[in-house]
């Protein structure tokens, strides 16, 4: 719930190539990897690398290492099928013995590409089942020519018996149709393809954890977050993700590597930190990972940092249990004296919130804030990377220990070199007016637009006592991530930020107001089909946003969708009053959360966040077809080799940006595959 996902909708709007850069390079350096489908792979650089240290170059390598073993945790979380699939579609695209070129086989190779970037069957953003291109007919031949020894069959089984199995998972729209279902009235368990759950209804597993909660605890556990629940003999029970229990393979591997780690760990701080997770992986406690995570969130002197473990709760439809992610990155000193100037301020943020007093902290206590480069990605961060993030996600420790805010640099550079002069901004813009604002300030402001929400908008607020922090149930995500948008919308347009020096005057801040407002009414709709409601949580927060201010504007005039040449466009004329209206609207989802109001959760979000006007989605879809752009970003990561002696002392550690996203998912599915199928 504290990951700001960077909407490549809005990055189009640095436009403009200078002195002739082409776009997707800079110098030597090919940002762009690959493109298929609706999706583009990019490429990121690791700047200063070569600059750290060799104790934090091995720290990095180890942490690295680290990041690439639950790989298959992830996959196998997302769905319990997708392992057996893709390791099916691995051993026909490397051992198919007919026709490589032929348009089935292509069309396999994509459905392959689309199943790496969502690690799993169901596309990473919109939740739908992703459907193959090619028939039924061609993927019973292409397996029957490969060497059953290629494929995986588990003993007692046949070539048969895995067509039989994984045909209708794969070809079948009806049979889990949606990785996360959403819709207000079903089951959200029992209609959703993820594999937290099996065999129980959402009604058990509420009743479930609700038992296991005490009102009274101050400091609750983040109740399920490492386990899946099942039935049991009919008792509903949970299975956790730990050394010698569910994932046992991955993590004895993950830990492995975490070891290694801890003795080059930059000082006794940051080494009792990774120990303290090793703990949490052995005994699966969740006691134990508040522990860590307290530790963490209290490591502010190492250059190195990482996170590592089942963090976010996007992907549960009850927004409980932790997919499995990872992320290396060490500071970059010069950009983080930015969000450590926000950090020093953050008590003046809180006060001066136009939220209800009650509903604001009384001391802001444990701020970090930091710009990072990242070194590695891993599960849940790839391919798809967020731009920003706040952890720990506990409320508890946020209230008494603080946060960790990061930005991330050397993604969000890789972004704006692969988009420079694509056209975006003419096609969705009113004028040259708009135009001109963003190529002068869009970067600096959306930059510091993910400042604001990582650094002070997710640890602003607080619970009132005896309010669950997981009231909100499934409308959560979205209603935090609201929040945090708002937050930093809010204080983009203050005055404050051109005092600080953040702004370089009181006009900037309208290129973020403008894109935001477009993007949530109208652009972020590129990444969803025709005819279907938003049911991803960043998705909901920026239209319910958009949908509730330009609902809220109409009275005063502040802004409006008007028609040109048959082309739609928003239009805002008061931008102070529309900084009034994030404000108002800030209060509000602010004292649904303080007050655990999930009748008000539910109706926000199903009023303004769902539903889409489909007469602009579909011309949005047309207008952005014309511009041949890929609405969704996933990276390939670099290479690190460690260089030894003749003694095996580590000399060095070296980094190289060669490998392809073929070459890499591969690699990947042999060097890092230790879990079983599920077939």
């Amino acid at each position: 719930m504290k990951k700001l996902f960077f909407m490549l909708s809005t990055l189009f709007l640095l436009v403009g190539c200078s002195n002739g850069e082409k776009a997707g390079t800079e110098d030597s350096f090919e940002y762009t990897v690959d493109k298929f489908a609706d999706i583009q792979i990019l490429r990121y650089k690791v700047p200063g690398f070569e600059d750290l240290s060799l104790q934090q170059k091995e720290l990095i390598y180890y942490l690295s290492e680290a990041a690439l073993e639950g790989r298959d945790i992830l996959f196998d979380q997302h769905n319990k099928y997708n392992l057996t699939i893709r390791r099916t579609l691995e051993g026909i695209y490397e051992n198919y013995s007919g026709d490589k070129n032929s348009d089935d086989f292509k069309h396999l190779e994509i459905y392959l590409k689309r199943i790496w970037m969502a690690n799993g069957i169901h596309h990473h953003y919109s939740e739908d089942k992703i459907l193959p291109g090619f028939s039924k007919e061609y993927f019973s031949e292409a397996i029957n020519s490969v060497d059953p020894a290629k494929l995986p069959i588990k003993d007692g089984t046949s070539v048969d018996g895995l067509i039989e199995t994984l045909t209708p998972v794969m070809f079948d729209p009806t049979i889990m149709p949606k990785r996360i279902n959403q819709a207000a009235g079903v089951d959200l368990v029992e209609t959703s393809a993820v594999n937290f759950y099996e065999g129980v209804s959402q009604k058990e597993v509420e009743a479930f954890y609700d038992k296991m909660k005490d009102p009274n605890d101050n400091t609750p556990i983040s109740y399920g977050l490492n386990s899946k629940v099942v039935k049991e003999n009919g008792v509903v029970t949970e299975q956790v993700y730990k050394l010698g229990g569910m994932y046992s393979p991955a993590i004895e591997r993950i830990v492995k590597w975490l070891e290694k780690a801890a003795n080059v760990a930059e000082n006794d701080k940051q080494k009792q930190v990774i120990l303290s997770l090793i703990d949490f992986y052995k005994t699966g406690s969740l006691k134990k990972y508040d522990e860590y995570s307290v530790l963490w969130v209290k490591d502010l002197d190492s250059r190195v940092d990482f996170v590592n473990g089942f963090t976010e709760t996007y992907t549960d439809p009850l927004g409980m249990k932790g997919t499995w992610e990872a992320i290396v990155n060490f500071k970059d000193m010069e950009a983080t004296k930015r969000t450590e100037l926000i950090s020093e301020n953050a008590q003046w943020f809180e006060d001066n919130s136009p939220v209800d007093k009650q509903f604001k902290k009384d001391e802001v206590k444990g701020v970090s804030a930091k710009v990072i480069d990242v070194a590695m990605i891993g599960g849940d961060c790839y391919p798809g990377t967020p731009l920003g993030i706040n952890l720990p996600n506990a409320d508890w420790i946020r209230r008494d220990h603080g946060s960790k805010s990061v930005t991330i640099a050397n993604i969000a550079d890789a972004y704006n070199k692969a988009s420079l002069g694509n056209g975006f901004a003419e096609e969705f813009m009113w004028s040259e007016v708009e135009i001109e604002r963003a190529k002068k300030y869009g970067a600096l402001t959306s930059n510091l637009h993910t400042d604001l929400h990582e650094c002070l908008g997710h640890g602003s607020g607080k619970l009132l006592p005896g309010v669950d922090s997981d009231a909100l149930r499934a409308y959560g995500s979205p209603l935090e991530e609201t929040r945090a948008d708002l937050f930093g919308l809010y204080y983009l347009g203050d005055p404050k930020l051109v005092e600080l020096g953040l702004l370089p005057d009181n006009e900037a801040y309208k290129a973020q107001y403008y894109s935001y407002l477009m993007n949530g009414a109208m652009t972020q709709l590129t990444r969803i089909q025709s005819g279907k409601d938003i049911e991803q949580a960043h998705m909901r927060n920026r239209q319910s946003i958009a949908t509730w201010v330009l609902e809220h504007a109409k009275e005063s005039n502040a802004a409006e969708l008007k028609q040109r040449d048959g082309k739609t466009y928003v239009v805002i004329n008061d931008y102070e009053k529309i900084r009034e209206l994030f404000g108002e609207l800030l209060a509000e989802i602010q004292r649904i959360k303080s007050t655990g109001d999930f009748e008000a959760a539910k109706n926000y979000i199903e009023t303004y966040g769902v539903k889409v006007n489909q007469s602009i989605h579909n011309e949005v879809l047309k207008r952005y077809e014309a511009l041949n752009l890929s609405p969704y970003s996933g990276f390939v990561n670099p290479v690190y080799t460690l260089v030894t002696n003749d003694s095996g002392e580590v000399t060095d550690v070296t980094i190289s940006y060669d490998e392809g996203y073929i070459e890499q998912h591969l690699r990947y599915s042999k060097q890092y595959s230790t879990l079983p199928n599920n077939n």
